[in-house]
């Protein structure tokens, strides 16, 4: 199959090539995009978010590295960390450690956590000839306050990604990267809404795929890939099953393996709202594309970012909100707190989330998972039965 998608192709189709690049753990597409011509440049970067567009405007490839998932066999990695920590740094470092990503030029670690913060210490020792580097976002939300400071961020990060680059990083080529970056995000946006709207037309596991696929491709491509698949998905018709409507909750950095998506649809439920792939859903809305490209980008941070327990809140009365508004807006009739195993951030504010739910009487579960999980059948059993209370007694 062509490395393109086909215009007009069935959903079937464009799955198909998105199965293949979430199954490819030695890259090949970022690998060829590098090859085509001399001088690219790819920088990796780790969940959940690092703004694309100085990467894109700097004419080098961002490849999102989302762990070695259930494919992977951990051997080395696993002497880097101790068993109590999450398995996504050693799934990482054994991508590493086994040349998977030999050909990336740089890498970002975003705040996320201490263990991501460690692994970029790790990551500078074992890769030194790597741009490597701990992305750090504020945790002041005023605009001369933690704006400026993420600002100056932005613009370290721009000449880091300059010296590896051997050119400057110009204004217009950073609003133009913030044009094409708006447009993939809308079109991502339109992709979850006609999911929520139709979920029998979009199944959760389709759409994971195609999200994912956006995190090896270059981003034009991408776009043309949600367009076709909106287009095919709307053409094409499928059954309506009398599943619960659910929001999956806590899963926004380490990611489950897909047979989990599956079986939690298979017990019933159609997941219509998710932080799986919050890294392309960061920002709520369009960057501003006229004055300074970067302070632009700041902003967009402060003001239209995603709520996750990754991201700093400085009122309780904020915690919470987006998964309430989520509820309301997508009709949901449950949230599945579905977190990875040893998450502190997800783990730590799940209570505070449930407690929110609790108080407006909205039924939840919780369970965890590993990107390696092999048994699904309690999950599916759990899921199933949380879908069945919903139907028998909300």
């Amino acid at each position: 199959m062509s490395n393109k998608t086909a215009e007009q192709g069935s959903t079937a189709e464009i799955i198909q090539r998105c199965q293949a690049l979430y199954d490819d753990l030695d890259f090949t597409a970022a690998r060829e995009w590098k090859a085509a011509e001399p001088g690219r440049k790819v920088v990796g970067f780790m969940p959940v978010y690092v703004p694309c567009e100085i990467i894109h405007a700097a004419g080098m490839l961002p490849l999102g590295i989302l762990g070695g998932g259930d494919q992977l066999e951990v051997i080395h990695g696993d002497a880097y960390y101790q068993s109590y920590i999450c398995r996504i740094p050693r799934s990482t470092i054994e991508l590493g450690i086994t040349k998977r990503l030999d050909f990336v030029d740089g890498m970002l670690f975003p705040s996320i956590c201490d263990v991501i913060r460690n692994l970029s210490g790790m990551w500078q020792l074992m890769f030194p000839d790597v741009y490597t580097r701990y992305f750090d976002v504020p945790q002041n939300y005023q605009d001369d306050v933690g704006g400026e400071y993420f600002t100056h961020e932005l613009e370290d990060l721009k000449s880091g990604l300059e010296s590896v680059g051997g050119k400057p990083i110009t204004d217009d080529a950073l609003r133009n990267s913030i044009v094409v970056y708006n447009e993939n995000r809308q079109l991502v946006r339109e992709v979850y809404e006609f999911r929520s709207d139709h979920p029998e037309q979009a199944p959760s596991s389709e759409v994971y795929l195609l999200m994912r696929a956006g995190m090896v491709l270059p981003v034009e491509e991408h776009t043309q890939m949600l367009r076709d698949y909106l287009g095919a998905a709307r053409r094409e018709e499928r059954p309506l099953r009398d599943n619960c409507r659910i929001i999956i909750n806590g899963a926004f950095c380490e990611q489950p393996p897909l047979n989990l998506i599956k079986s939690i649809e298979m017990a019933g439920c159609y997941i219509v709202d998710d932080d799986y792939m919050l890294v392309n859903r960061w920002l709520l809305e369009d960057v501003t594309v006229e004055g300074d490209p970067l302070t632009n980008l700041a902003l967009a941070f402060l003001h239209s970012s995603a709520d996750t327990a990754a991201k700093y809140c400085d009122s309780e009365e904020e915690v919470g909100k987006q998964l309430l508004d989520s509820v309301e807006r997508y009709e949901a009739e449950g949230v599945i707190f579905s977190a990875a195993s040893f998450c502190d951030p997800a783990l730590l504010e799940r209570p505070m989330l449930a407690d929110k739910l609790a108080e407006k009487d909205i039924p939840y579960i919780t369970f965890k998972y590993a990107e390696n999980s092999g048994q699904m059948q309690p999950i599916r059993e759990q899921a199933g039965t949380f879908a069945d209370s919903i139907k028998l007694w909300s």
